[in-house]
């Protein structure tokens, strides 16, 4: 019985996480791009497209090490994991991933048991941090090369459109572009260029590429791409007016962030002084602070101050975010 307001306090607070984490998600038009580019997308390179994936698939596998192999095992989705980590550009493994995630689990727990903290909330905050924070920093790094994609991938599409009224073919452009542009948009047209190389066509090394990147500027180009290739028309000019379009977004997105900065910069200020004030009389007093997991009614105070700042941020985060 001693252990169930512990308990509660622990399932609150993970509330409140879920809460945080929902609410800073955001609208994605993502799904509905995916689902209109699969209706327009040809059919006719199906069975060979299945084969090249299936080989490409045994080899992936022939190429796991048994620590990569070990954490697929015990880590949830480890296919989405795996895109995750190919979404940041470096050679993050699935292994090396599994290996910081428990490394900082047990360090985290042991340095807040040995703080004098319960074994339960140790091991909670240690699970905490161990799942929280790699995952925290690969979307730090997703989001970072996704954010230096996006400002040049319209320089890309104008180099891709001059290339293309000069005569060239675009898979011929696209392997142009790797080469002139540096960064994430050259790494991906480049990469691009080699599928074509081996025997993918066009089709499906830009898909592959736009399910890897999860962006709806690129998610644009594949579509644009797929309709010129079934209807026909001016594939230089309509690429030339979808640059124009990615720019004014890109555009309309930094007036937002501009015009919500200062919101956003009270809700973080007002939502992390509790915590802050926390830790302060913590380092000072602990076991005063440590009443708030003993007494029962600051543990029901606490779990209800928790609950209210979650609703609170999930409301004003939902309040600055836009679809574009």
């Amino acid at each position: 019985m001693a252990l169930m307001p512990l308990f509660l306090i622990c399932l609150g607070a993970i509330g409140v996480v879920a809460l945080f984490a929902f609410a800073l998600m955001g609208p994605s038009p993502q799904r509905a791009a995916a689902r209109r580019l699969g209706n327009v997308r040809t059919r006719h390179a199906a069975s060979t497209g299945a084969k090249m994936e299936a080989q490409m698939r045994r080899i992936s596998a022939a190429r796991a090490t048994r620590m990569d192999l070990a954490a697929a095992r015990f880590l949830p989705n480890p296919a989405l994991l795996k895109k995750r980590l190919a979404m940041t550009g470096r050679n993050i493994t699935v292994g090396q991933y599994g290996m910081a995630t428990v490394g900082i689990l047990l360090v985290a727990t042991i340095l807040f048991w040995t703080r004098g903290a319960p074994l339960l909330l140790a091991l909670f905050l240690g699970l905490f941090m161990g799942a929280g924070l790699p995952h925290f920093v690969v979307g730090r790094m997703i989001k970072r090369r996704v954010n230096k994609f996006t400002i040049k991938f319209p320089d890309a599409i104008e180099l891709l459109v001059r290339g293309l009224r000069s005569g060239l073919p675009i898979t011929e452009t696209m392997g142009v572009v790797g080469a002139e542009i540096d960064g994430p948009v050259g790494e991906e047209f480049r990469a691009i260029a080699d599928k074509m190389k081996i025997g993918r066509t066009l089709d499906v090394a830009l898909q592959e590429t736009a399910d890897r990147l999860g962006t709806p500027e690129f998610q644009f180009f594949v579509i644009t791409i797929a309709i010129q290739r079934e209807t026909g028309g001016n594939l230089a000019e309509t690429l030339a007016n979808l640059a124009d379009v990615l720019r004014k977004r890109a555009q309309m997105k930094l007036k937002i962030r501009a015009m919500s900065s200062e919101s956003k910069a009270s809700a973080y200020i007002v939502g992390s002084l509790p915590f802050i004030v926390f830790l302060l009389i913590y380092v000072i007093n602990p076991e005063y602070m440590l009443n708030f997991f003993i007494d029962e009614r600051l543990m029901v105070a606490g779990i209800g101050g928790l609950v209210w700042m979650g609703i609170g941020a999930f409301i004003m985060a939902k309040m600055v975010s836009f679809e574009i």
